[in-house]
């Protein structure tokens, strides 16, 4: 069976971190992704997608993502349930995320809401704090120089 989640959205609020009796963190929110296409009067609809993420990834999405940041998460849906005190049964679909990634700036979004014909690049934050390259979207990744010198038995093809 396959089971695999792929979203990019804002979190429409902080995530919010808690700790299981163990010591494991958790972090839930709630993502906001827009649909595709727009509805009948021209708008673009948004699902509002509640979400977990559980250890060192929940830490460090809630020292760094706030309200408003969009993010990608890689993960898998789930279902649970549990009865409330008056005896109802209460059925959670959610999305159990293995990973995120930041996909802008820290400021990008503070920006974006001061001046929204800015064009910016965006640039991503592993949880696995990998290496964070700025790579600039039209720079010469050989540098200045305009010839590569590589012998045809180099090349993969």
């Amino acid at each position: 069976m396959i089971n695999n989640v792929v979203l990019v959205g804002r979190l429409t609020r902080d995530p919010e971190l808690r700790f299981t009796s163990n010591g494991s963190a958790v972090a839930t929110f709630n993502l906001a992704v827009n649909r595709n296409f727009t509805n009948q009067s021209g708008e673009r609809e948004a699902d509002f997608v509640n979400c977990v993420i559980w250890r060192k990834p929940a830490e460090t999405l809630a020292n760094y993502a706030k309200k408003g940041t969009l993010i990608g998460v890689v993960g898998r849906i789930q279902t649970r349930n549990y009865e409330k005190q008056q005896g109802q049964r209460v059925y959670v679909t959610e999305v159990v995320c293995d990973n995120f990634q930041l996909l802008e700036r820290a400021n990008s979004s503070e920006s974006q809401s001061n001046n929204s014909s800015t064009n910016q690049e965006s640039s991503s934050f592993n949880h696995n704090n990998q290496a964070n390259n700025d790579f600039k979207r039209n720079s010469d990744p050989f540098g200045n120089s305009s010839q590569v010198d590589i012998s045809d038995d180099d090349l993969p093809f």
